[in-house]
């Protein structure tokens, strides 16, 4: 048993001792255990379910969800400090002067009259903190470990800023259509099927970019709503979906589809 007075109220540094007596010999076998990378997907999956709290838009959930992100933090600067490799202090001193360096509109002597312009300071500060010299250094900047969608977007996103991109819509849409016929080609033997594929994911999401929409969030709604109608499917078929012709599951679909307009007006 460690030496702990357990408190109605704790405060960051209460934390911090909590995370030390987890990890000390007298703590937790399963937190003892745990390394940067056992708990890497733990910090995507908390990250993840503090957004959905942020979308419900339940300050409680909120609250908890981001917690838990703190916690990971907490984690993974323990481990690096019983490492030798830094402090959690060298976490808070590390973001408190990034913050201040990129905003010079706010701490120094440039100005920036609306978010435009403040976010372009921001990102040029960022290029001279990372020593990015080139567009393509910006570029390759983006994490790998971003979801795909939001990767790809980002990507654009400085492509675009650097000068590459199209003026409008239509070419991007164009770009849709065509991406999508050489999928189909490539999937009766002409090309590569997975390098097509991420080429028409890519520019749905540059057409995405022109439309002001979300990609990620566009994708997840997609996905909310075969939900919604697989489950009106399931609900109207008289036996089981395996059991039955493509032509049925089609109408039984289509059904759905009429059903779910109903109810929406």
């Amino acid at each position: 048993m460690v030496n702990f007075q357990s408190m109605e109220h704790y405060g960051m540094d209460e934390l911090r001792q909590i995370m030390a007596l987890l990890r000390s010999p007298e703590g937790c076998p399963w937190d003892r255990a745990q390394t940067h990378q056992s708990i890497r997907r733990n910090m995507l999956e908390e990250a993840y379910e503090a957004a959905e709290a942020i979308d419900e838009d339940d300050t409680e959930h909120l609250k908890e969800e981001l917690g838990d992100v703190l916690l990971q933090v907490v984690f993974h600067a323990q481990m690096a400090a019983e490492a030798g490799r830094f402090t959690f202090d060298d976490v808070v001193d590390g973001i408190a002067k990034k913050l201040v360096f990129r905003h010079p509109h706010v701490f120094g002597t440039v100005e920036a009259d609306d978010t435009g312009a403040a976010l372009n300071t921001w990102d040029a500060q960022k290029q001279v903190e990372k020593g990015q010299r080139t567009a393509s250094d910006t570029l390759d900047a983006v994490a790998r470990s971003l979801p795909a969608l939001i990767r790809a977007e980002k990507i654009q996103g400085k492509a675009n800023k650097a000068g590459f991109d199209w003026p409008d819509l239509e070419p991007a849409l164009d770009k849709v259509v065509e991406e999508a016929d050489e999928l189909r080609r490539a999937a009766h033997g002409d090309g590569d099927p997975a390098e097509e594929l991420g080429d028409l994911l890519f520019a749905c999401v540059k057409a995405g970019r022109f439309l002001g929409l979300p990609s990620e969030e566009c994708l997840h709604a997609a996905c909310e709503k075969f939900i919604r109608r697989f489950r009106l499917v399931e609900a109207n078929a008289p036996r089981p979906l395996s059991q039955m012709e493509l032509s049925q599951l089609e109408e039984l679909w289509r059904q759905a589809k009429t059903q779910e307009h109903k109810h929406e007006t």
